[in-house]
């Protein structure tokens, strides 16, 4: 039988501090080499402006295989429709059987947030308190939630374009109990924050490399998995110690690594390592109180892996999900 998880079903079964548990341990199994993560593969055909990518991993420990379809259509905004839409279907790694077809929009929030929370634990100072946020949409919120399960956070300084989104920002994570303070410019955020999350769709760089302090540690989030696309210029790649959570898909779809190696500011033997190569103990993170450091977040099929295995597993517990049966 196969699992059918719709997106309010993984609302109520997903929670954020096992999210950043189960995300963390993966990047673990991947360092350790108990979980493979591939390179994706992506499809376009010349008649739609439609790039299909396949994000997929399978985890030993983890039980299963998974293929996430993302599909990236810029097009779509002019639909009134998501640009970027994905389904996952998981299978067990012994027998290929099918278990579960999951909706991807609230994993792949959930998830990215929760990377950036393991990649922060792993890479920013122990005393960091101050948590500084470009952007204020779901994500942002998402991003409260799970940097607090890895650090304390005394105060959130975000900036974003509009009053009105800080305005819904603020009420959303009122719930956290965290002081929020907003601020007039991205500069700003910088300025005030130890662990700073860069969570816009920006097509060019909006953050410049010069604003980094020494000691901070940058979440760059934001930018849609495209390769000429960035937040981050070049010279904020260069002046950071850089950790990709997979540099196989870096360079296939980061816009931050790829145009900073087309404008000659870093070559490949300048990215530090991978985030589960840190998680597992075989290179370093952070490695001085002064040091800045940087986390590519682009994605990877193992992180909806680790998020659905989760959901699968309370779904079955509780009686919840769709089931049926696909070979009758």
């Amino acid at each position: 039988m196969t699992l059918i998880l719709n997106a309010s079903t993984l609302q109520t079964v997903l929670d954020m501090p096992s999210t950043v548990e189960a995300v963390d341990k993966i990047f673990v199994n991947i360092g350790n080499g108990s979980a493979s993560q591939p390179d994706p593969t992506a499809m376009s055909v010349p008649s739609a402006d439609s790039t299909f990518v396949l994000m997929s991993a399978v985890g030993g420990e983890e039980g299963i295989a998974s293929v996430k379809l993302l599909a990236d259509i810029p097009s779509n905004n002019g639909r009134g429709l998501p640009s970027q839409r994905s389904v996952i279907v998981l299978a067990d790694h012994v027998t290929g059987g099918p278990l579960a077809l999951v909706d991807g929009r609230v994993p792949t929030r959930m998830r990215t947030a929760a990377a950036t929370a393991v990649a922060t634990k792993y890479l920013a100072r122990p005393d960091s308190r101050v948590l500084g946020l470009v952007g204020a949409g779901a994500l942002a919120v998402a991003h409260v939630e799970a940097l607090k399960c890895v650090m304390q956070v005394d105060k959130v300084v975000v900036w974003s374009r509009t009053s009105a989104r800080i305005e819904q920002f603020t009420a959303a994570v009122a719930e956290f109990g965290v002081p929020v303070e907003p601020v007039g410019s991205i500069e700003e955020v910088f300025a005030a924050s130890d662990v700073v999350c860069t969570l816009t769709p920006s097509v060019e760089p909006n953050i410049k490399g010069e604003w980094f302090r020494p000691g901070q540690h940058i979440n760059a989030v934001g930018a849609r998995p495209r390769p000429n696309e960035r937040e981050i210029d070049a010279a904020g790649m260069a002046c950071a110690k850089v950790i990709v959570d997979h540099l196989g898909t870096s360079k296939a779809k980061s816009g931050e690594y790829l145009m900073a190696v087309a404008e000659g500011a870093i070559t490949e033997g300048d990215i530090a390592g991978e985030l589960g190569d840190v998680a597992a103990g075989k290179i370093p993170g952070r490695e001085s109180a002064e040091e800045i450091t940087l986390f590519n977040s682009v994605g990877i099929g193992a992180l909806d892996l680790a998020i659905s295995r989760v959901a699968y597993d309370r779904a079955l517990d509780q009686g919840l999900g769709l089931d049926f049966d696909l070979s009758s």
